[in-house]
């Protein structure tokens, strides 16, 4: 079974025949590392699940870039507003290392709701699960310090720490790359 089977099959409870019916529609691909998954103002007309590797997401601001989320290995990626609404890509994504996918494209994800009868409830839960990651990283920013932020970001994914530039994972976590660096140091002493 492949990771994708995996995910869908543990987050979705679906029937072997639906899950086999889903994954069909999956293409395998790969990224080079700096390969773009897509750019700002481009259309979204697809959804990968992430086999290998790290994909940036991020948009570039006057004179700086902020890094939204960094995608691992295990999780989808795409800009959802693009693709459910068709507006323009509001973000780049970007690969920071050789990455392996599984994607299906905007045409195909629609054709699930008419193989499996159940996809409207499912789909619902997962957008909702993915809202709820949402609530909680912004609750996290509110809520905590930044040293608070740090530990808890290292504590869940510390294998990012050695893998991509400590900048992007500073910025994603709103923090400056000198505030990074001095948590970093008080940390590690």
């Amino acid at each position: 079974m492949t990771e994708l089977e995996e995910y869908i099959k543990s987050y979705f409870g679906v029937k072997q025949t639906d899950l086999e019916h889903i994954v069909s529609l999956f293409k395998e691909t790969t990224l080079k590392k700096d390969e773009y998954f897509l750019k700002t103002g481009q259309s979204c007309n697809k959804l990968s699940f992430i086999k290998s590797g790290f994909l940036r997401i991020y948009v570039t601001q006057e004179d700086k870039e902020i890094t939204q989320w960094i995608s691992t290995t295990g999780y989808f990626v795409t800009d959802l507003s693009s693709l459910i609404f068709e507006t323009p890509t509001r973000w780049n994504i970007q690969a920071l290392t050789d990455t392996e996918l599984y994607t299906i494209s905007k045409e195909d994800y629609q054709k699930i709701g008419n193989l499996i009868s159940q996809w409207h409830q499912l789909e619902k839960l997962f957008i909702a699960r993915c809202f709820t990651i949402l609530e909680d990283r912004i609750f996290s920013h509110l809520s905590m310090t930044a040293e608070e932020r740090y530990q808890f970001f290292f504590n869940h994914n510390k294998e990012l720490f050695n893998q991509v530039p400590l900048q992007y994972i500073a910025s994603m976590l709103g923090m400056t790359p000198e505030t990074f660096s001095r948590i970093r140091k008080k940390q590690l002493s």
